[in-house]
């Protein structure tokens, strides 16, 4: 009987890690789908409102909402609330659209890179790992711990808050931070 039990609880724990490893963490007070795209998971995120906004005015909603795949560095509203005064409203005008594009397209990867894929490319490279971005950027990937981090071409680390978040084109790492290329 004694057996029966710690194989049925192993089985039980087992059963609940593996449930809770295949739901989608909540982004922004909202859960994620895995069956939805970037754009239209990412809408539904009160943290991403000005990332949203800023997909629509660089015309890329179309993009995200395509095949893919895709790997979004995503960075929360705070992120733009802490660039310099005046640069959101700077870069959401029309005549700034190529900057924009540039930049957030920089927070995107033509693939579809899991945490533990990073890490592994990250321990390949022996400690960091060149990212590729859509927009031409190359940031620098590392990780301490559990924590990956991105570094941008001016040295700037953002740190990845939720790792994971799948989607049905790629998967979304919520960041700290605004990676900005080399201007």
């Amino acid at each position: 009987m004694r057996i029966f039990t710690t194989a049925l609880l192993a089985g039980t724990v087992a059963l609940a890690a593996g449930a809770a490893y295949a739901e989608n963490p909540m982004v922004g007070g909202a859960p994620m789908y895995a069956d939805k795209n970037i754009v239209e998971n990412a809408v539904n995120s009160k943290d991403h409102t000005t990332l949203v906004a800023a997909v629509k005015a660089a015309g890329l909603v179309e993009t995200l909402q395509g095949d893919g795949p895709f790997t979004v560095f995503a960075p929360v509203n705070d992120a733009f609330a802490a660039l310099p005064a005046g640069t959101v409203e700077t870069l959401l005008k029309p005549e700034n659209k190529d900057q924009l594009t540039k930049i957030l397209t920089c927070h995107v990867v033509g693939a579809k890179a899991f945490a533990a894929d990073i890490k592994k490319m990250i321990d390949d490279d022996k400690g960091e790992h060149p990212v590729k971005t859509v927009g031409g950027c190359v940031w620098t990937a590392k990780y301490e711990g559990d924590k990956i981090m991105v570094i941008d071409e001016n040295g700037n680390a953002a740190n990845v808050t939720i790792a994971n978040v799948e989607q049905s084109n790629g998967v979304i790492h919520v960041v700290d931070k605004v990676l900005l290329p080399k201007m």
